[in-house]
Formats: structure tokens, sequence, C-alpha cells
């Protein structure tokens, strides 16, 4: 048996933080392969593009061949990024893929051309916590450690804007860091919220950037990547937190990736205690066939129907003008427009 050993790290992602990992970290040889919990890796290769990972505090920071990170099991199912899973097992010396930016370790399954293959990481071992002071026998560190816990039912009563998307990349996060400071700069308390996705700090801190009094994502209630058994424990932590924390007038809440993807955004819109709240219902879409499709699911499976559209089908006259003419919605550009985006918002909110 190997044993524990002294490590100093040269990166700690952001997907780790509420883990309570330093620079200098002990390591051991018994490795838990589920999601959350955290390892220690040496990254073996060095790559062109998507060679960075987000560092605890929000940074984008190069990755090079050699550097010692820490990073959390999980799982990611991203259409232009990499797909991965939890390996059912794991030995020190293993080799093992960064699946995001966040510092989401797992195997690759699929990849995306324009990114190239995954950083490949030598394991080391799992990062150990000692809770109490005097612990001499550590155990595996895992994101839980130092989060928010889930939360059984919904006790936030804010009216919620929630920001929803055909898939990833398509306007979410500029939309709703535009409604943020609209509402912020209309003199009301803004909480944000990134409620589904894998784990990455930079929307978070975006919708801060613009406004928000506070703003959490699921990585803060202790989850990796978001899907269906475990998202609604999160988001209504989230919510509650926020509600407590700041007082909102108004929560904005991101669903990250798309609505038909696998991270549980589909039990966010069907679920009773989140639609008591939805007062305003933002779609971005990146052309008129996912405005269209968008709104057909929304209508059919949900009974929603959208508030106002975005993304880069508003980017011109022509997807502005069928969203407007044959859908019978708004559409307003967040880059371009943001005024007129918070003005259709606000128009419901205060209705």
């Amino acid at each position: 048996m190997i044993d524990s050993r002294r490590i100093r790290l040269d990166r700690i992602a952001s997907a780790v933080r509420h883990a309570g990992v330093s620079r200098e970290v002990i390591i051991g040889p018994e490795i838990v392969c589920e999601e959350g919990h955290v390892l220690a890796v040496r990254i073996l290769n060095d790559k062109r593009v998507y060679n960075q990972v987000e560092s605890s505090d929000g940074r984008l920071v190069p990755l090079r061949r050699g550097d010692v990170l820490a990073g959390v099991l999980g799982a990611r199912r991203a259409l232009r990024g990499y797909a991965g899973d939890v390996p059912g097992s794991l030995r020190v010396g293993d080799t093992i893929n960064v699946l995001n930016l966040g510092g989401v370790l797992g195997r690759c399954t699929a990849s995306n051309p324009d990114l190239g293959p995954p950083f490949e990481a030598e394991v080391l071992g799992a990062v150990l916590s000692f809770p109490k002071l005097g612990d001499r026998v550590g155990r595996p560190a895992h994101i839980r450690d130092r989060a928010i816990p889930p939360a059984p039912s919904l006790e936030c009563s804010t009216p919620l804007v929630l920001v929803a998307g055909t898939c990833m990349s398509s306007g979410k996060t500029v939309a709703a860091s535009e409604i943020i400071r609209g509402l912020a700069r209309d003199g009301r308390t803004v909480g944000g919220a990134k409620l589904t996705g894998v784990s990455l700090r930079r929307d978070a801190l975006s919708m801060v950037d613009s406004g928000a009094a506070v703003g959490l994502s699921f990585n803060d209630a202790g989850v990796v990547s978001t899907h269906e058994a475990e998202v609604l424990p999160a988001a209504y932590a989230l919510l509650n937190e926020l509600e407590a924390r700041c007082a909102p007038r108004v929560i904005v809440a991101e669903l990250g990736d798309g609505i038909l993807g696998e991270y549980g955004v589909q039990a966010l819109l069907a679920d009773p205690a989140i639609r008591a709240l939805l007062r305003c219902l933002v779609v971005c879409a990146p052309d008129q066939v996912g405005a269209w499709g968008a709104t057909a699911i929304l209508r059919s499976d949900y009974g929603l129907r959208p508030t106002v559209i975005s993304g880069p089908v508003t980017d011109n006259a022509v997807g502005k003008s069928y969203i407007a003419g044959e859908l019978g919605i708004p559409a307003w550009n967040a880059r371009r427009e943001p005024e007129r985006l918070v003005t259709a918002v606000l128009e419901v909110l205060d209705a």
C-alpha cells in the first residue's frame, strides 16, 4: 500500500473551492470513484486551445504539462465541448481527463473537433480532509464539505426570472447579466443564480459584476454537474439562500445547457414550486428553428410561453421579424438592445 504523503498544488480548480483545499495537501491512495470527490492529478500534455483552468478565485490560468492540479470527479454532457463520466475505479498512476475549465475530472467519451483532445492527467491520489483539529487520519475531501446543504422544500417567495436556451452558447449568460444590470439600475435588489450545468464559477461572477447582490451556482450547493435526481434540492437550496442573504426583490436564474439537455432543466420547468415563483421566461436561441422548437416544446410539454426571445437569432432583423411575426413573441438582442430586453422583463414583473 502507498502511504499518504504531502504535496504542493500548482492549481486549485474553482469546482473544488468548497472542499477547503489549500496549496499544500495530504493525499492518500484510496480513491472513492463518485462525483464530488477531490483528486490531485499531474497534467501530462500541453494544449494550444482549451488549455486553461478556472482557479478558485474565478481567474482563468494556463495549465501546462507537469502542473499539479486539484480537480473534482464528475460527469459532463456538453454538445459543444467534452463529454465524459466518472470511472468505475481508479488507482494511483491511472490516467484521467480534464473535462471542463472548472476542473471537472473524468474519462472522456466524446470530444469536440474545435477543442482537440482533452488534457490527460496522472492520478496522484485522493486529497484528504481533516475536519477536526488534531485528526491524524484524513478522509477523502468532497465539495459538499463546506457547501450549502440541499433543501427538501422551496421556502423562497421571491419572484423569479428564468433564462433558458436551446443549447450551450446560445446567449443565456449575456441575457441574464444584462437583465440583472437593468433591474439593478432600476433600483431593485437582485439575486443571481446558475441552477443547472457543469461546474464553472464564471457565470455567477458575471451576475455579480452586472449588479446582483449575491450570485450563486449549483456548485455552491456541493453539486459538480446537475442531473434530474438532485437538481431540485440544489435549486431549492440556492433560492432559499439568496432570499436569506440579500432579501432580493427579484431573482434572475440561468438554466445552463438546453431545454432538451441532460442537466435536469426539464425537472425545474415542470416543478410546481418553481413555477409558482416564475414571473418571466426568457428563451435564447441561435436561429429561427431553435426559437420555433423551444416555443413549441415549452407549450406542449410544460404549458409555458416565452415572455421574450433573445440570443443570436435576434442579431439582426431577419430573425427578429420571424419571431415577432410568426411566433407573436417580443424579440430583443441582449448585446445591442439591452434596454428593450429589460423593459420587456419589467413589464411582466410590474404587471
